[in-house]
C-alpha cells in the first residue's frame, strides 16, 4: 500500500478501536491509538506474512505483542488485513467471543500465537522464535511491540541481557514510548532513564522514530529491516501520544484503560473520518 491507503486504514482502525472499548465499555483505547500507526505498517507493508494462518509461522515474518492490553488495535488490524472477519470485531470483550480483553491462543484466533495478558514475557518469546528460525535457515524476522511502562519488568531485563550474547540478529524490537502507564507518568511511578544508551549499553542496535508519523515508521522499520543479520538485534524506540488522534484523549494516562460515553464515542468519531466502512 502507498502512504495515502496506508493513513485511510489508519483512520478506520482508530475508528474501530473506539468503538469496539465503547460497545463492551471496557478495554484500552490510550495506547491502541497511539500505536496504531506502527501496527498498520507492520501488516499492511513491512512484514511478509499471510492470512492464511499457521501456528508456527515457518517462511514468514512473526510478531508478538507483549503489552497485550492494547488487543483492540491488534484485533482491529488483523480482521482489516484479512486474518478473520471484520464483523467479529463487535464481539470484542464479550461473553465466549474470541476477542478477549488480551490475547489468548486457546480461542485459535488466527494472527495470535502467544497470551500476552502478563507484561514483560514477550520479548523472553520472540527471541526464542528467532532462534528457531536462526537454526532452521528460515529467512524470516521476527518483530515485537512492548508499552514503556513493561520495561519495569526484570524480565524484559534478562532477555535483554540474552539476545546481543546469542547474537539473535533476526529480532526487531519495538517500545511505545508515550511516557504514560495505568498509575500515570512512567518518570513518577518508576522512571526509565536514558532509554537508548541502556539498550545500547546492553548490546543492542539502537534507532528512534516518531510512531505517529506514519511516513517515520516505515522508513525505520525499513532501516531496522536492512540492519538485521548483522550481528545484533535491533531496538526501536518508539515516540507516541497515548490517545493520538482524538483530542481529549491524547498525552493523558487517564485513557489507558477506560471506555468512552456515548457522547464521547461521537467526539471521536467526527476526528477519525475514514473513507473505509465500519464493521
Amino acid at each position: 500500500m502507498q502512504l495515502e491507503e496506508l493513513e485511510q486504514v489508519a483512520k478506520q482502525v482508530r475508528r474501530d478501536i473506539v468503538r469496539m472499548v465503547h460497545g463492551c465499555q471496557s478495554g484500552h483505547p490510550g495506547g491502541s491509538l497511539g500505536c496504531t500507526d506502527y501496527l498498520v505498517a507492520l501488516y499492511f507493508r513491512i512484514m511478509t506474512h499471510s492470512p492464511e494462518f499457521n501456528m508456527n509461522g515457518e517462511g514468514e515474518d512473526l510478531f508478538f505483542l507483549s503489552n497485550g492490553h492494547i488487543s483492540p488495535v491488534w484485533y482491529s488490524v488483523l480482521a482489516r488485513a484479512g486474518y478473520f472477519e471484520v464483523s467479529e470485531l463487535k464481539t470484542f470483550r464479550k461473553l465466549d467471543s474470541r476477542l478477549q480483553g488480551h490475547p489468548t491462543t486457546h480461542e485459535e484466533l488466527p494472527g495470535v500465537r502467544i497470551a500476552s495478558g502478563s507484561l514483560g514475557q514477550g520479548l523472553s518469546v520472540a527471541i526464542g522464535a528467532a532462534l528457531t528460525k536462526k537454526l532452521n535457515n528460515d529467512p524470516g524476522l521476527v518483530f515485537t511491540l512492548h508499552g514503556d511502562g513493561e520495561l519495569q519488568e526484570g524480565q524484559i531485563w534478562e532477555a535483554a541481557l540474552f539476545a546481543p550474547h546469542n547474537k539473535v540478529d533476526n529480532l526487531i524490537s519495538t517500545i511505545d514510548v508515550n511516557g504514560q502507564q495505568i498509575d500515570g507518568p512512567t518518570d513518577r511511578v518508576l522512571a526509565l532513564g536514558n532509554l537508548r544508551a541502556k539498550w545500547e549499553a546492553f548490546g543492542w542496535d539502537v534507532l528512534e522514530m516518531n510512531g505517529n508519523d506514519l511516513a517515520d515508521v516505515i522508513r525505520v522499520l525499513e532501516l531496522a529491516k536492512a540492519k538485521t543479520r548483522k550481528g545484533k538485534p535491533i531496538m526501536i524506540l518508539m515516540q507516541t501520544n497515548m490517545g493520538h488522534g482524538v483530542d481529549f484523549m491524547m498525552g493523558s494516562h487517564k485513557w489507558h484503560g477506560v471506555a468512552p460515553n456515548d457522547e464521547q464515542l461521537s467526539l471521536a468519531l467526527n476526528q477519525l473520518t475514514s473513507n473505509m466502512q465500519d464493521y
